[in-house]
């Protein structure tokens, strides 16, 4: 069975969580999110191995950062509607395994909606809905899905610390900060399912410096996150940050 997922697929199976009565660890996230889109729409109106020309290109500037950080909360959101439909969510998750999911597949969702909701807000058309490729995971065994789970927080984590350096309005650096926050919380929670107390792992954790910079999280440039990001798109959704690092 393919594992490439259409658009209209991933927003419908993602229609259910959405509509779901709301716990008080989910209302905080969507207030949050809600609030960031007024923000933002207050501020917003004032080398690929690959033929580049195959390649979507996320923009430049402010508008940019957005694209690239909503084009990235689409393959995550697919994801997690992936798992949460999938055999070990259905048939061998337990009930604390199954809640978390569900709640980091709303999360991932209104991550989504924002990022939408602000581009367009800011006068800027958002890319199109991308179509992932995750033929490479295997959804029915809990190993497979928590490692990629895994990949995928750390890799967005990576990418908010590493594109703050382009953001010029105070207000999107900001929200990117507080929704980076969030993805370190999903990124602990998914690493302590794996292995207890490996949240501070030194492959996400910097311990080789010392002074201002000792023991703050890893950052990656765009050009490098968005090279592991097009391994799980399908061709005509990979990613370029031509105006981006």
């Amino acid at each position: 069975m393919s594992n490439i997922i259409k658009p209209d697929e991933t927003d419908n199976a993602l229609t259910k969580p959405l509509y779901a009565p709301i716990k008080r660890r989910s209302f905080f996230m969507y207030a949050g999110a809600t609030a960031g889109v007024t923000a933002l729409a207050l501020a917003g109106c004032s080398d690929d191995s690959e033929d580049s020309s195959s390649l979507l290109d996320v923009g430049a500037g402010d508008v940019g950062v957005l694209n690239y950080a909503y084009a990235l909360e689409q393959l995550e959101a697919a994801f997690y509607a992936q798992v949460i439909a999938g055999g070990y969510y259905m048939n061998n998750a337990n009930a604390a395994e199954k809640q978390i999911f569900q709640d980091l597949a709303l999360h991932e969702k209104i991550h989504v909606d924002f990022f939408r909701q602000a581009i367009a807000a800011a006068n800027a058309t958002p890319l199109p809905n991308l179509t992932p490729d995750f033929s490479t995971i295997n959804f029915g065994e809990r190993a497979s899905v928590l490692n990629a789970a895994k990949a995928f927080e750390d890799l967005g984590v990576a990418a908010y610390n590493g594109a703050g350096q382009y953001i010029q309005d105070a207000a999107y650096l900001t929200i990117a900060g507080k929704i980076v926050s969030v993805e370190a919380r999903h990124a602990a929670l998914i690493r302590d399912l794996i292995t207890f107390n490996s949240f501070v792992g030194d492959d996400v954790v910097d311990f080789s410096t010392t002074g201002a910079t000792a023991r703050q999280e890893k950052s990656k440039l765009p050009s490098q996150v968005l090279e592991t990001a097009n391994m799980y798109l399908a061709d005509g959704s990979k990613l370029r940050a031509s105006s981006l690092g």
